[in-house]
């Protein structure tokens, strides 16, 4: 497949605002480890190759194991992650397939809400929103997977 156009030169505004969006969350206070499992779990579900290639890069020079990033779309079933985490991930699938269900189970907002302040879950879920616009975005338009290089490795 071939890119259709790269959103961020067409339209540069609407670049700047994601990118400003994207920076806020990263100033709210949650942990980066968790804000990497949370996006890499929806661009999963979402299939964004672009964010897949992302975001398990900057997970991986942030110190996160192999075997985690291998196993999150069976996360329930594995041991390696904690109680918050679990819970995100929950929040996150909800919260990112809401467009197919049109609810959020009661079950996932207890487990959410017992594990995140009410703050960090507004946080939370804007740290969804804003990945599920991203993969939207990349998908829309194919954005090209080109060799991305962390950040965090530089």
């Amino acid at each position: 497949m071939s890119q259709r156009l790269a959103y961020q030169t067409a339209s540069p505004e609407a670049f700047k605002a994601m990118l400003h969006l994207e920076q806020q969350i990263h100033h709210l206070g949650l942990e980066e480890s968790l804000l990497e499992l949370v996006k890499s779990r929806a661009s999963q579900i979402n299939g964004c190759a672009w964010c897949l290639e992302m975001h398990t890069k900057d997970a991986r020079a942030q110190g996160e194991t192999e075997q985690r990033l291998y196993l999150l779309p069976a996360w329930r079933d594995a041991h390696c992650y904690t109680p918050r985490e679990r819970a995100a991930l929950a929040w996150t699938e909800e919260v990112t397939r809401v467009a197919n269900t049109q609810d959020v189970s009661d079950a996932a907002w207890e487990d959410a809400h017992r594990q995140f302040s009410d703050k960090e879950l507004v946080d939370l879920t804007l740290a969804i929103i804003a990945i599920n616009g991203w993969n939207r975005f990349n998908i829309a338009f194919r954005t090209t997977v080109k060799d991305y290089l962390s950040s965090h490795s530089r």
